[in-house]
């Protein structure tokens, strides 16, 4: 295989990844936190008091696993959930002291395991992969969104050619 084939590099940055994630996971997980938990307390603990919804799409998680997860945090008493203000029908997410505490903690923790993960790439290199990522990542968002609007747009019917709906009244 050709080390410049574009299967090379995919499979490269699989096992990379992959690689990466296990140590951060078990970073997380030395912790007493799941992945997700995590993201939630160090988004919270960055971006301050979210909406449940935005919590969800800024982690990548479904509606229904964000709820499980904030839930898992509530109990904990981590986090609280409050009315907004501005949206009676939305509720906001934001971390109790406890949950700011612990949230702070683990951050430094998994950020120091992070470096020495990372210990391997001068900061010069760091600042290229993650230049070069990002490209790779918005030229690969695109192409992705480009298909699948080609492929919603191929099961469409075009009005034209659809059949007038019978009445079933006879």
């Amino acid at each position: 295989m050709d080390k410049e084939s574009a299967t090379h590099v995919w499979l490269v940055l699989f096992k990379a990844a992959h690689a990466v994630e296990r140590n951060a996971t078990a970073s997380i997980a030395a912790l007493g936190l799941g992945l997700s938990d995590f993201a939630v307390l160090e988004l919270l603990l960055h971006k301050g008091p979210q909406p449940v919804n935005r919590i969800g799409r800024k982690i990548l998680l479904s509606s229904g696993s964000i709820t499980a997860g904030i839930d898992r945090l509530e109990a904990r008493e981590l986090v609280q959930r409050v009315g907004d203000p501005g949206d009676l029908r939305s509720r906001i997410v934001e971390l109790t002291d406890a949950g700011r505490k612990l949230a702070a903690q683990a951050f430094a923790k998994h950020a120091l395991d992070m470096e020495e993960t990372m210990s391997v790439m001068r900061p010069r290199e760091r600042e290229d992969l993650v230049r070069l990522l990002k490209k790779l990542g918005l030229w690969a968002a695109a192409r992705a969104e480009s298909a699948a609007a080609e492929e919603t747009a191929k099961h469409r019917t075009p009005a034209a050619n659809r059949r007038p709906m019978r009445s079933r009244a006879r």
